[in-house]
C-alpha cells in the first residue's frame, strides 16, 4: 500500500497546503492520486481530486485559492488541488475510508475511498483512462465482483442520472475483468 514517504513534488505542495490551515481540515480524495500513492499504480497525475462533502466550505475554497489550479503552488510544484463535484459516490463511502499518510501534517488529513468506492466513483465519466484505473485495481486488490455489483445497486445506481447507462458500463467492466483473470489461468 503506501510508501513511507510521501515523494516530490507532493510532499512539498500537501506541506505548503497543511502550513497554510490553523485548524484540522480533511480531504477524501478520489482519482489518480489515490491510484497512485496508495495502491501504487505508476501512471502520471498531476492533481489531488477531493469531494466537496467535506468541511467548512469556506477554508475549502481558500484551500483551492492556494493550491487549486492556476494558483502560486500549482505554478511552483507542477501540481494542483481539484474539488470535483460532478463524481458520483457510493452513499456510504465515508463508512470505508482508509487515511493516507497518518500522522505526517499538523492539520491536512487526507482520506481515501476504499478500492471498490474508489472504482465506482469512474463509472460514470468511463474514459480509457478511467477503465484501466478500474483493471489496475482488480488485479491488485484484487475484487471480488460480487462485492463490486452489490455496491454499485444498493449505493450509487439511484444516483446515477442515466442508471441503465451506469448498467451497461458496470456489466463491461466486470466483462473484461472476467476476461483478464480467465486468460491468466491458460
Amino acid at each position: 500500500m503506501p510508501s513511507k514517504a510521501i515523494y516530490e513534488p507532493w510532499r512539498s505542495f500537501l506541506n505548503r497546503l497543511d502550513n497554510s490551515l490553523s485548524h484540522e481540515f480533511h480531504f477524501h480524495c478520489i482519482g489518480g492520486f489515490v491510484i497512485t500513492h496508495l495502491y501504487g499504480f505508476s501512471r502520471p497525475t498531476s492533481d489531488i481530486d477531493i469531494l466537496p462533502l467535506v468541511g467548512d466550505p469556506d477554508i475549502l475554497n481558500a484551500l483551492l485559492k492556494v493550491g487549486g489550479q492556476g494558483s502560486e503552488l500549482h505554478k511552483k510544484y507542477g501540481v494542483y488541488l481539484e474539488c470535483v463535484a460532478v463524481a458520483p459516490v457510493p452513499e456510504d463511502y465515508d463508512s470505508r475510508l482508509a487515511e493516507i499518510y497518518p500522522g505526517t501534517f499538523n492539520h491536512l488529513r487526507l482520506f481515501a475511498l476504499d478500492s471498490y468506492d474508489l472504482a465506482l466513483s469512474k463509472l460514470d465519466r468511463n474514459q480509457q483512462q478511467d477503465r484501466d484505473d478500474v483493471k489496475y485495481l482488480a488485479e491488485i486488490v484484487p475484487f471480488d465482483l460480487e462485492i463490486l455489483r452489490k455496491r454499485y445497486h444498493k449505493e450509487l445506481r439511484s444516483q446515477l442520472h442515466v442508471p441503465d447507462r451506469g448498467d451497461s458500463t458496470l456489466k463491461l467492466w466486470i466483462e473484461a475483468i472476467e476476461e483478464e483473470r480467465n486468460s491468466g489461468l491458460k
